[in-house]
């Protein structure tokens, strides 16, 4: 067994592997960003290293910056988490070429089956079947256009070195081809290094299932109970739960066995997840594409399953015996996941990053939290907005809702806005309550602008407009929140759904200002352009995302007040709009 593990990434994931480092008698390795100098993840871990600035390109994703911390700290192993450059074949084999154990999957496999287009050619000689789509990246327009006229519309734009979200575009007519192909490729190449983007058929309103896979030290591949991670926003998961309450007995063995063989076909090692979209008959499903990491909502098959994944990955790297077989791994209870964010969901899940002013963590039987924040953390901008995961385990689908709306109701997290509001809402939701849902619900059929979206700190989602405070009556004590009126109209009016990631202005002022920090990436307008209200002036990126800046009005570009490649504060002027 290793004696010294470093930790490729940050923030919740980085605090999830140091305790398994705990728990196994290793000495943890922190590695840093000049903005996370005071993380948790540096305090908890034995020893932390600066490997850069705060862009993530010049720190988390500087293999040099990882691979020298990794030498200098006499680390063994090194665990890449997920996101940043857990990966990336490169690094998995520079890790080996230097030395030491790489707690995942072999660089050969993660080129394989890290870039979508190959992983689904080797679905099809495993004999599983994927969605109709490319088994190559797409270089030209043309292409794009050839495969819409074979399939027809809608069809995906997706990142082929990556998932969760990030560089994907779904595109329902010709004339959006050229820029939803070119937002597409920024976004890979700004999270995953990599610009190459592949196509497939979009199907519309499917669910979101996936296997976990662990390949062990002999060769043989393990599969757990199915995760259903439908309830997504911009195509990245807010909630996961284990099992679906969508999936019969049949279809699980299924879909269980197809993970088992698309796996064996690569002779996959440690852990993985297959993807698959089920289709709205409940009974056929495809398979979408392979993540070669741990993934994000792991937690939901350790408590279902009994079973640590994280340790399972350091003893597959170790070489060492499991202790458990397919035999062993059976479903005990539901689990569902909440991802709290650094977003604000009433203005479609825009990025919020900020600093955490207060922060309180539920409890109680059932409940468990992976976070890597506290109050006074700093929420960067510049990286993903994931805060925590608050996890509830129970006997039943119901009782483990019932632990989880009173944990979502206990978490508090002061100073920035979060998903925390979202989840409150959902959990209350009938579509969510029954399982009938789909990775549409959340953007389609739910009211994001609901004024029962209250934040974490009592304030209203749009604006200060929310007092809450104690007070005493009779010996009893009431939480009162005051909501001031924000219209003439005397009362509350139903706010509209946002149209995309952007801010819409105030149609009372000619100026239009950016809603939060990020970079603008993108200008799409000119002065002396004619505009309609909610029309892309920009693309700004935050937390890795990029976002529509929408005019406010109609009117005319009088001027345009930033440039490519410049970085905003929140209410900065980005245009003014006569």
């Amino acid at each position: 067994m290793f004696t010294k593990l470093l930790i490729a990434n940050r923030g919740e994931i980085a605090v999830r592997v140091i305790r398994a480092c705990r728990d196994l008698g290793i000495s943890p390795v922190a590695v840093y960003s000049e903005l996370d100098a005071d993380a948790f993840h540096v305090e908890l871990a034995d020893d932390a290293y600066n490997i850069g600035p705060g862009p993530a390109f010049a720190s988390y994703l500087d293999i040099a910056s990882v691979i020298e911390a990794a030498r200098r700290s006499g680390a063994q192993a090194v665990h890449p988490g997920y996101g940043f450059l857990a990966e990336n074949a490169e690094f998995a084999l520079a890790v080996t070429d230097a030395g030491m154990a790489w707690v995942g999957p072999e660089a050969s496999v993660i080129a394989a089956m890290g870039d979508k287009t190959s992983a689904r050619r080797a679905a099809a000689e495993a004999g599983v079947e994927s969605v109709p789509g490319t088994l190559e990246p797409v270089r030209q327009d043309s292409e794009v256009e050839a495969f819409c006229n074979q399939h027809g519309f809608p069809i995906a734009i997706k990142a082929a070195a990556g998932g969760g979200g990030k560089g994907f575009r779904v595109v329902r007519s010709t004339r959006d081809i050229t820029e939803a192909v070119a937002g597409a490729a920024r976004e890979a190449k700004a999270y995953f290094s990599s610009a190459d983007v592949y196509i497939e058929r979009y199907l519309e309103r499917p669910r979101h299932i996936e296997v976990q896979v662990l390949g062990d030290a002999s060769g043989a591949i393990l599969s757990f109970p199915e995760r259903d991670c439908s309830l997504q926003r911009r195509h990245q998961k807010l909630l996961e739960e284990s099992p679906s309450p969508a999936l019969e007995d049949e279809v699980r063995q299924a879909i269980m066995k197809a993970a088992t063989k698309v796996s064996k076909q690569v002779g996959y090692r440690n852990a993985g997840t297959c993807e698959f979209l089920l289709d709205r008959d409940g009974k056929t499903f495809y398979f979408l594409e392979m993540n070669t990491r741990l993934q994000v909502e792991h937690p939901v098959t350790e408590l279902v399953c009994g079973i640590d994944l994280v340790t399972a990955q350091i003893l597959v790297a170790a070489g060492e015996p499991l202790g458990f077989g397919q035999d062993d791994i059976a479903l005990s209870g539901h689990a569902i996941e909440c991802r709290i964010n650094a977003e604000d969901p009433a203005l479609n899940f825009m990025p919020a990053p900020g600093v955490i002013s207060s922060y309180r963590e539920p409890g109680g039987p059932g409940i468990r939290v992976d976070s890597g924040a506290r109050a006074g953390a700093a929420v960067p901008g510049a990286y993903d907005p994931l805060i925590a995961k608050l996890i509830a385990h129970g006997p039943t689908r119901s009782q483990a809702i019932a632990r989880l709306s009173r944990a979502v109701n206990e978490f508090h997290i002061g100073g920035i806005k979060t998903t925390l509001a979202w989840h409150r809402l959902a959990l209350t939701d009938e579509r969510f309550l029954t399982g009938d849902y789909d990775t549409a619900t959340v953007e389609h059929d739910m009211e994001l602008g609901a004024p029962s979206l209250v934040d974490s700190t009592g304030g209203e989602l749009d604006g200060p407009l929310v007092r809450r405070f104690g007070v005493e009556i009779d010996g009893k004590r009431f939480s009162v929140v005051a909501r001031e009126r924000s219209s003439g109209d005397g009362g509350l009016s139903k706010r509209p759904r946002p149209q995309t990631g952007g801010h819409v202005g105030s149609h009372a002022s000619d100026v239009l200002k950016a809603p939060m920090q990020g970079t603008i990436i993108k200008l799409l307008v000119a002065a002396g352009d004619e505009v309609k209200a909610g029309e892309a002036v920009c693309l700004l990126e935050a937390m890795k995302m990029e976002n529509s800046i929408l005019t406010h009005r109609d009117g005319i570009v009088g001027e345009l007040r930033v440039a490519e490649g410049q970085s905003v504060q929140p209410g900065a002027v980005i245009a003014v709009i006569t």
